[in-house]
């Protein structure tokens, strides 16, 4: 992919973040409510597209973004898989960090 295919591909992304941040901030449930996981699905959808643009930025893979865009992710998805215990997994993510300071 050449890095104007990247750059072209971030824009993009922004215009989907836009939309999904729009209805995002458009829902107001509150945890417990019967839409609280239909705004956790967005929110997992908002991370995702952040991941996309860690992922395809030109130039080296910043690391540090990587971590944290996969903390959120497995941090939301952990209210859909529970039994998957994914929430605890994000400890590891910056275990390798932790050990190297």
């Amino acid at each position: 992919m050449t890095k104007e295919e990247r750059l072209q591909l971030i824009d993009t992304s922004w215009e989907l973040h836009h939309k999904v941040e729009v209805s995002y901030l458009q829902n107001m449930a509150k945890k417990g409510d019967e839409k609280w996981l239909e705004k956790q699905r967005l929110l997992l959808a908002d991370m995702a597209l952040h991941l996309l643009q860690t992922a395809v930025k030109p130039g080296e893979l910043e690391l540090d973004k990587l971590q944290d865009n996969l903390h959120a992710i497995l941090t939301i998805s952990d209210s859909f898989l529970p039994q998957s215990e994914l929430k605890q997994a994000t400890h590891k993510i910056y275990s390798s960090e932790e050990k190297s300071k």
